[in-house]
């Protein structure tokens, strides 16, 4: 626990290579509630740090379906969210490429194709059923975390030729911090 006065307490970021992430994570049930509610602030606080846009439960070692995101475009505005079991209702046919990288793939980009527009149901902080159309970088943005729920990354989407490099990428700089 960090005793420092306004310190972010930050959590480790599990990376590609740890099987925690590919486990496909279970649904937040109401007696999960008031724990997701504590470590959400401290999933933010990790992910700013990181300087992340998105940060799912199973990044940081919890197998829990939730998420977070921040998508403000200025660094002093905010403009978080919090979705507990989501699930994708429907998704557009029209799709759009874009690159895509991920906090538990440091420093690896790769073009992603994705459905350009998807309508979300999800379960918000208080236990109630929500729902939200999404478009581009929110739409790209809540596919993204709600992979990592299922055990996917990003670079499942890609030819494994690239995810094969990336992969040696990655497993060679974790070599370098040990």
């Amino acid at each position: 626990m960090n005793t420092e006065p306004n310190t972010p307490e930050i959590l480790p970021i599990l990376v590609a290579t740890d099987p925690f992430l590919r486990k496909k994570a279970r649904l937040v049930e109401q007696k999960d509630l008031e724990e997701v509610r504590k470590i959400i602030p401290i999933m933010f606080d990790t992910m700013y740090d990181a300087n992340g846009i998105g940060l799912a439960a199973p990044q940081v070692g919890i197998g829990l379906r939730f998420f977070i995101m921040d998508l403000a475009k200025q660094e002093d505005e905010k403009e978080q969210y919090v979705i507990l079991n989501p699930e994708i209702i429907e998704e557009s046919e029209e799709c759009s490429e874009a690159k895509e990288g991920c906090l538990s793939v440091p420093e690896q980009y790769s073009e992603v194709i994705r459905p350009e527009k998807i309508k979300l149901r999800y379960m918000d902080l208080d236990g109630k059923q929500q729902e939200i159309e999404a478009e581009e970088l929110l739409a790209r943005c809540i596919q993204h975390e709600t992979d990592h729920l299922d055990g996917v990354l990003f670079i499942d989407h890609i030819s494994s030729l690239k995810r094969n490099m990336i992969m040696r990428k990655v497993v060679k700089e974790q070599r370098k911090h040990r």
